[in-house]
């Protein structure tokens, strides 16, 4: 058995967030193939995720991350439901936040996400922050998109025709889901989404709308719509950019307060970034805290060596070469090493742009559990400590 230790109120000079695949199997098992087909693997998942989640809760990480995706029968990246996840992920921690990132905009309608958004941040009293993305992966985005005209994009579409289109229908879609968290009622008039629809008249009459609610005239015509419940968190929960390796794609976000996650080795690009960044929200009337401009983060191994570390770092090297590389996602930053190397890489990116926030994606299913939570244990107490 691991030897927890209690974190207590203790603050640190960053905020240190896990983020995990869900992935099912160890290489060989995906290698078999048809891993995500197999539910003892799906079940061995969801009991170590739990263990590493409720040992984190307790070690002093601030958050859990975790993606959507769908039709996932090789069992990478099975992490499908975000409010059947989030709240998996919170019946399993006291303390830290729930971080589902993100809502896919191509498959989901602006409204729904809003409203699902707000119900788990109520639900998890406030323990919840979330993100919204545009979706990079073809096959279940073309199975699960809500226009016809929309698809994933990637490097292999990028500055195309439906490269714009997808951006233009994000943008709409980020406006929505914050007006719709944001506002009691609201209306929208946009390219693709129109609240309450054109022209909506209610079919038959209904005093509850008129008497006990709003944006309903007495004619039942619908001028406004809202949702309920509202976040628990006013205005409402932090909101994050995916993860992120665009200027143009962060400086978008500085409008909304969007938090880019950028898992960048490029301290340079990262430093240009947060300044700009910066410079954008304030043109928009934010003022940030220094470092929070962005969420910085990489590939997490701890061990006692860094030949240990390197060692155990093949199996994710492997899963990211195999499986994200095709997508078009460079290698993130590698927080790989003993404890010293790795708050040295710490250290050397607070010095230059001073990121307040990380996120780590740990080996969860490629490793066994009781591994992943050796590695964040010894990161705890040895590297987190550091930035007290």
């Amino acid at each position: 058995m691991l030897a927890f230790f209690r974190v207590g109120a203790i603050q640190y000079d960053m905020d240190f967030n896990l983020f995990s695949n869900f992935t099912v199997g160890r290489r060989a098992e995906l290698e078999a193939g048809l891993a995500g087909l197999r539910v003892d693997l799906y079940q061995r998942m969801l009991e170590e995720t739990a263990q590493i989640a409720a040992a984190a809760d307790e070690w002093g990480f601030a958050g859990f991350g975790h993606p959507e995706h769908h039709l996932q029968i090789e069992g990478l990246e099975p992490s499908n439901d975000l409010a059947a996840m989030a709240m998996f992920l919170g019946q399993h921690t006291k303390r830290m936040k729930v971080i589902s990132c993100g809502w896919v905009s191509t498959t989901q309608n602006p409204l729904r996400a809003a409203e699902t958004i707000a119900t788990l941040d109520n639900m998890l009293r406030g323990r919840f922050s979330f993100g919204l993305v545009r979706g990079y992966q073809y096959r279940w985005v073309e199975n699960f998109k809500i226009r016809p005209e929309l698809t994933a994009v990637g490097p292999w579409n990028k500055d195309s025709a439906e490269d714009n289109l997808n951006r233009a229908y994000f943008a709409e879609y980020i406006e929505v889901v914050t007006k719709a968290l944001t506002s009691r009622t609201f209306s929208h008039q946009g390219e693709f989404w129109q609240f309450p629809a054109t022209g909506m008249v209610n079919p038959h009459l209904h005093r509850v709308y008129t008497e006990m609610g709003a944006g309903v005239r007495e004619d039942m015509t619908f001028d406004e719509v809202g949702i309920a419940p509202r976040p628990y968190q006013q205005p409402m929960p932090q909101m994050y950019a995916g993860f992120s390796s665009s200027l143009r794609t962060a400086l978008f976000w500085a409008r909304y307060k969007g938090r880019p996650i950028v898992m960048s080795d490029n301290y340079e690009f990262c430093d240009l970034l947060w300044s700009k960044y910066r410079e954008e929200a304030l043109k928009w009337g934010h003022e940030l805290e220094r470092g929070s401009e962005g969420a910085w983060g990489g590939i997490v191994v701890c061990a006692p060596t860094d030949l240990e570390a390197q060692r155990q770092f093949e199996d994710m090297a492997w899963f990211w070469d195999t499986w994200q590389v095709p997508f078009g996602s460079a290698t993130p930053e590698l927080l790989v090493g003993s404890p010293d190397t790795i708050s040295a890489k710490i250290e050397a990116a607070q010095a230059r742009f001073n990121p307040t926030e990380a996120f780590m994606i740990i080996p969860q299913g490629i490793h066994p559990a009781s591994q992943v939570c050796d590695s964040l244990e010894l990161f705890a107490s040895k590297v987190m400590a550091r930035f007290r």
